[in-house]
């Protein structure tokens, strides 16, 4: 284990995280909100200073880094950015007690958006300013931002592919182009263009700039924490519809849009994870719109509401026009299953991810086929190339982790004494990062009721699900902390 390495790159981690701390302290202090500054001026302080301290302690590191380090670095360096990141709202007395408070960090950086705040307004803007760019910094991933800047190649390209690798979201991650940094680099200038785009087209509907500005932050990283009480609500049907928009744009594989540049129109057509996922979106709001007819006055009401409510769950953003814990059963139904199916790998969405699901079911099929004529050799394909065995033999364990996952976190928080449903949805929510889920976990409901050993397992259910399991699974390994 190349500890050195991964100190060195931690150091350099936590010196970022203080660096996007600025603008909310900038923020605090032209609000005059003292508390706030005090907050971020002392977390800054402490970041930096540990970050300074860890690269001089690692300064002569072997630069030799292996996928176990990768899952490894990516595992630690979410949870210490989340054990300081929540620091401003616990120093600043926001959020007074410190698990809540890491709660809630932990919900943005995951990009889930569920929250233990019961009022929203009133809060100071430099905190809610944080509380949403914490969507943005994790839903593309902060240390894929590390490797997209120069200081982030310390490594060579082994060190870039492990980290990619164990925090990208998807079953199998690949390269844009031959080099990684230059996939980091081009993935993250994607990112920022479309973030750019989404404020653009709030501010057009009359949206105030630090609402378009937080707003678009949650939309990006699809994670969902509004900046009112009433999330989305409030705001004009244009709002809404560009919201829905952008929320199921950011759930699309970065990688269509970069074909999309390259004009390869035909391939990003032909893509079978894009068809799966809008087929299931335009296949849900069918289906709620003829359940939900009578429910709202008129049908454009309904068609957008169920068209956000939708976009909403299925990229795991959690923002809400309307309380659709009050829709019949069978529209909450296909909620749930969205909660569950997610948005596309490679995208800034939560989620078991549908591109996974459709090799599990493609998989599926080649085992039955293979009961039928055992001797055939049978190949699963996507997009028309053969998927590797390993890749295949991943998404099974995944698979497994996942059900188990969700079966003991649901028995563990259930002491609290809550309906089933609640209990559910709630692991549900937090481990798809999906941030509301039903009954007192709903839309119009939060988290604070929960005791403290639930909000503990709830936050590395969030964890384990922005990471895809392994990496935060492997921090409780006693192999992996052994040396050769």
């Amino acid at each position: 284990m190349n500890y050195k390495m991964m100190g060195k790159f931690i150091g350099l981690l936590l010196m970022v995280e203080s660096i996007f701390m600025l603008p909310a302290l900038i923020i605090s202090l032209c609000m005059g909100e003292y508390n706030s500054v005090i907050g971020f001026t002392v977390t800054i302080v402490v970041l930096w200073g540990l970050g300074v301290l860890l690269r001089l302690l690692c300064r002569k590191a072997n630069k030799s880094f292996f996928a176990k380090e990768g899952l490894v670095c990516v595992g630690l360096g979410w949870l210490i950015m989340s054990l300081l990141g929540c620091l401003p709202f616990f120093l600043s007395g926001v959020i007074p007690n410190y698990v809540d408070a890491l709660f809630e960090i932990v919900s943005g950086f995951t990009t889930t958006g569920a929250s233990i705040l019961e009022q929203i307004e009133g809060l100071p803007y430099g905190i809610l300013y944080w509380r949403s760019f914490s969507h943005w910094l994790g839903g593309m991933g902060v240390l894929v931002f590390l490797l997209a800047i120069p200081l982030g190649g310390e490594g060579g390209s082994g060190f870039t592919m492990h980290l990619l690798r164990a925090e990208s979201p998807g079953p199998n991650v690949g390269k844009l182009v031959p080099k990684m940094k230059q996939t980091a680099q081009i993935l993250y200038i994607l990112y920022i263009a479309l973030t750019i785009l989404n404020v653009i087209f709030l501010l057009i509907g009359g949206m105030p700039v630090f609402d378009a500005v937080c707003t678009a932050f949650g939309t990006a990283g699809t994670g969902g924490f509004g900046i009112k009480g009433d999330s989305i609500a409030g705001y004009s049907p244009y709002i809404q519809n560009v919201c829905t928009i952008f929320m199921l744009l950011f759930g699309v594989n970065f990688s269509c849009y970069y074909l999309l540049l390259l004009r390869q129109v035909k391939s990003v057509l032909k893509d079978e994870e894009l068809r799966i996922y809008l087929g299931i979106i335009l296949f849900s709001i069918l289906l709620i719109v003829w359940n939900l007819r009578g429910y709202y006055d008129t049908l454009e009401e309904t068609v957008r509401h169920t068209a956000f409510q939708v976009a909403s769950i299925v990229t795991t953003t959690g923002y809400a026009t309307t309380d659709f814990d009050l829709w019949p059963g069978f529209s909450k139904a296909i909620l749930m299953f969205l909660m569950i199916i997610g948005a596309c790998a490679g995208s800034t969405g939560g989620g078991f991810k549908c591109g996974r699901a459709l090799l599990v079911v493609k998989n599926m099929l080649r085992s039955v086929r293979q009961l039928i004529r055992p001797q055939r050799v049978q190949v699963v394909r996507m997009n028309g190339q053969a998927v590797d065995e390993k890749v295949l033999a991943n998404t099974n364990t995944y698979v497994s982790a996942y059900a188990i996952i969700i079966v003991v976190s649901f028995l563990l928080i259930s002491v609290d004494g809550f309906s089933i449903t609640t209990n559910l949805s709630a692991v549900l929510a937090c481990f798809n990062n999906i941030g509301p889920g039903f009954e007192a976990v709903g839309p119009t409901c939060n988290f604070a009721s929960y005791s403290l050993f639930s909000k503990l397992v709830l936050i590395w259910d969030m964890l384990a699900g922005r990471l895809e399991i392994f990496p935060v699974l492997i921090l409780f390994s006693r192999t992996t902390w052994r040396q050769r």
